[in-house]
């Protein structure tokens, strides 16, 4: 987490502070910004794997009081206007197409202004998988879902408990009883109340038409801003039998021990 307070400054001045931060993932806050901020992401990796690195961002739910701006070499475009209220959106960019100006809008009383947000660093492939454009809902093939399973931040065997719909953010929330936990990156999924049952949340786009439905299915997805996304979740059996058929060939990419 990186602080910054504009009431530092003197309130004439246009100052443009530089922030360097070095993890790969954080949140900025800015609170009663004047002037600008310039984000100076540098993690601690080879230069020459910047160019292989997506950057995402998420504002705050009532971040206010500046401008977010992708700058490259003197010009700016705009990402995310001061008042823009579109619940939960994610903006992606290349980390070589430029870094993050921050500038604060005129305000009559910049007390009662905070800007922040949330943002991530993460290899192109791994941003492909979350926001895929096209098919995003498509069923996943054999190879692909064997690759998940080693690939994934949480791979789970669990039943769709119930499903929430959410229209304004345009995403369901699945909930989960897990029957075995295989991996998780986060610690979203749980043991809840006194029978000991494990349970979690995981998140998919609300197009993709996700209902509650018989049967066991294995769960694979990654960790974003804090939240468990949706990858491949083949039925449990059909998992079962492709997992055996790698094996048989000794084609599949990693143990997991599906029984």
């Amino acid at each position: 987490l990186s602080s910054s307070s504009g009431l530092t400054h003197e309130s004439h001045r246009k100052d443009v502070e530089q922030v360097y931060l070095r993890c790969s993932e954080g949140s900025i806050e800015w609170m009663y910004p004047t002037g600008a901020l310039i984000v100076n992401l540098r993690p601690n990796i080879s230069p020459a794997s910047y160019k292989h690195l997506t950057v995402c961002i998420k504002p705050f739910k009532d971040s206010a009081g500046a401008n977010i701006y992708l700058e490259k070499t003197g010009e700016l475009k705009l990402l995310v206007r001061d008042g823009d209220r579109s619940p939960s959106r994610v903006y992606c960019f290349g980390y070589d197409q430029g870094g993050l100006f921050v500038e604060a809008t005129p305000q009559q009383d910049i007390s009662r202004k905070i800007t922040g947000f949330q943002y991530e660093l993460m290899s192109k492939g791994i941003a492909a998988d979350l926001h895929t454009a096209s098919a995003p809902c498509r069923p996943c093939s054999d190879t692909e879902v064997l690759l998940a399973v080693c690939t994934s931040d949480f791979v789970i065997r669990g039943s769709i408990q119930n499903v929430t719909n959410e229209a304004a953010e345009q995403e369901s929330i699945i909930h989960v009883g897990v029957n075995k936990l295989y991996r998780q990156k986060s610690k979203v999924f749980q043991l809840t109340g006194e029978s000991g049952n494990w349970r979690g949340q995981i998140k998919t786009l609300l197009e993709c038409g996700v209902k509650p439905g018989d049967g066991d299915f294995l769960f694979t997805g990654r960790m974003h801003f804090g939240e468990a996304r949706l990858g491949c979740a083949p039925r449990f059996k059909d998992f079962q039998r492709m997992y055996k058929e790698a094996k048989d060939k000794g084609l599949n990419p990693c143990e997991i021990g599906p029984d």
